[in-house]
């Protein structure tokens, strides 16, 4: 995307939400604002900017215009050490409390930086909802930066308005989604908690979406090609304007430096043994398993998953977020399962990180272990690959019905309940039986992963120069260019 210096710059400051799952997707639509010619300002606090700060400074020597504008968490305030600012810096249900209301104490810091740089636009996260007054308080436009999928969105409209789960008796017995011309089959369990009932958190989710009607409009990481039914549905349903620019990581990870890094960090080792062991499968014949940046599995159900990998049959590679605790007889059951798999080449291990895109890209992938993640499948669908869904929390289960039952390029592990992430069982939920027979499914279907790859090819065309994402990023610039040119004109002529 080349910069376009005929046209009058426009100033966009960008506000991320500090959780993985919306940062990471926030940071590259900034970037590729700046790719077009934008001069893009992104509001974070300090050790959040240490995830993606290098890209910033390399797109800024490349000569686009952006910066990192940091503000300070108030840690002391909140009874934090230096350094705790990002959802998944919580280890406790308290920490997590802790942060979140270090988050919204920011909001004066925010609103004097916005005052004081006068954009044009700002682009927030979904988690502001008092930018909604903000921006129209200080007569600028407010884009709301959905990080999740029309489907979720539209799934989450109708069963809040319509509370189909209200009338059944029990948590198990299956309603249908409303507004759907397909018929979506979900369970009231598969929920959120403050969808389900009346939560400390009902009130704030419900001022975030009641937010997102007063903005100006709406932008999707997703792509035309992909959710059409939905995004139409979403307009006609919201009522405001949206405009689909997905999938951004790959207009920003063309090399392989931005997709090792993926918004992390830390440099990549520079022995590549996991690398020289999937250069060693055939094609199609690797298993990727990861559960996302925020979910700590216990004990019992990593027993099961390792247990259902071996037993399938089929060579994986997996992420395990934490070490778990050796056991009564201080042998840890993970790594001596690691030294097997090693030992025998049927499975590989990494700890607490992996370079996702640069693993999925791989040939020797054909298919993936997913907690339904907005980013993760993009990642996935980016690589023409189908996907088991093991969803756990927030819209994962809607993001799960729209792989299984819309699009059907994904196999469901059967997961029955959406449980906050910081309050998960200490019990398999999952038999290493349930798990070693979807592997094989998934792994042997070819019709799944050709269904794939055709999304992964549109996906691909959409960002491209003429694609829909790409056209739609176009004309969201311009629109903004021209109220910037029609508000100056008003300015003028009251003057």
């Amino acid at each position: 995307m080349e910069i376009d210096s005929q046209n009058q710059q426009l100033n966009v400051t960008f506000l991320p939400y500090p959780t993985p799952g919306h940062m990471i997707p926030m940071i590259y639509t900034a970037r590729i604002f700046a790719k077009h010619g934008v001069n893009v300002t992104i509001i974070t606090t300090k050790s959040n900017a240490l995830s993606f700060q290098k890209s910033i400074d390399k797109d800024f020597n490349y000569g686009y215009s952006i910066r990192t504008c940091l503000i300070q968490f108030p840690a002391a305030q909140v009874n934090l050490p230096d350094g705790v600012e990002n959802i998944k810096d919580a280890t406790s249900v308290e920490i997590m409390g802790q942060i979140s209301h270090g988050i919204a104490l920011l909001q004066d810091q925010i609103e004097f930086v916005i005052q004081d740089l006068l954009p044009d636009c700002i682009v927030t996260d979904m988690c502001y909802p008092w930018t909604a007054e903000f921006a129209a308080k200080i007569g600028v436009p407010r884009i709301y930066f959905y990080s999740s999928s029309y489907f979720s969105r539209c799934a989450s409209y109708f069963i809040q308005k319509h509370r189909p789960h209200d009338k059944l008796v029990s948590n198990t017995e299956k309603f249908s989604i409303p507004g759907f011309q397909e018929n979506i089959e979900m369970m009231p369990m598969q929920l959120a908690e403050w969808i389900r009932t009346k939560t400390n958190y009902s009130c704030y989710f419900e001022a975030m979406f009641e937010s997102e009607g007063k903005s100006y409009g709406s932008l999707y990481n997703s792509f035309h090609e992909l959710e059409s039914d939905y995004e139409k549905l979403y307009k006609s349903t919201i009522g405001i304007k949206t405009w689909s620019i997905g999938p951004v990581a790959m207009l920003v990870n063309k090399d392989d430096g931005e997709k090792a890094n993926r918004g992390h960090n830390e440099e990549l080792e520079k022995e590549l043994e996991w690398l020289n062991w999937l250069n060693s499968q055939q094609d199609d014949s690797v298993l990727y398993v990861c559960f996302g940046s925020l979910a700590r599995l216990p004990r019992a159900q990593l027993v099961e998953i390792a247990h259902g990998l071996e037993n399938s049959g089929h060579n994986f590679i997996w992420v395990v977020r934490n070490k778990e605790d050796e056991n009564e007889n201080g042998e840890s059951f993970m790594k001596g399962f690691e030294h097997r798999m090693k030992e025998n080449r049927k499975g590989y291990i990494l700890w607490n990180w992996a370079p996702q895109v640069l693993i999925l890209d791989h040939p020797a992938i054909g298919g993936i272990v997913t907690h339904c993640g907005w980013n993760s499948i993009l990642e996935s669908l980016n690589s023409g690959l189908p996907m088991i869904t093991w969803p756990m929390f927030a819209e994962q289960f809607y993001n799960e019905k729209l792989l299984v039952d819309v699009l059907k390029i994904g196999i469901s592990i059967g997961v029955k309940e959406n449980k906050f992430f910081m309050s998960m069982s200490e019990e398999a939920t999952i038999t290493r039986d349930e798990i070693a027979n979807a592997v094989k499914i998934l792994m042997e279907s070819g019709e799944m992963r050709s269904r794939a790859k055709r999304l992964g090819d549109a996906a691909k065309k959409a960002i491209e120069e003429g694609g829909s994402s790409y056209n739609n990023l176009i004309k969201l610039i311009d629109e903004l260019k021209l109220l910037k040119k029609t508000r100056e004109v008003s300015k003028k002529q009251i003057t």
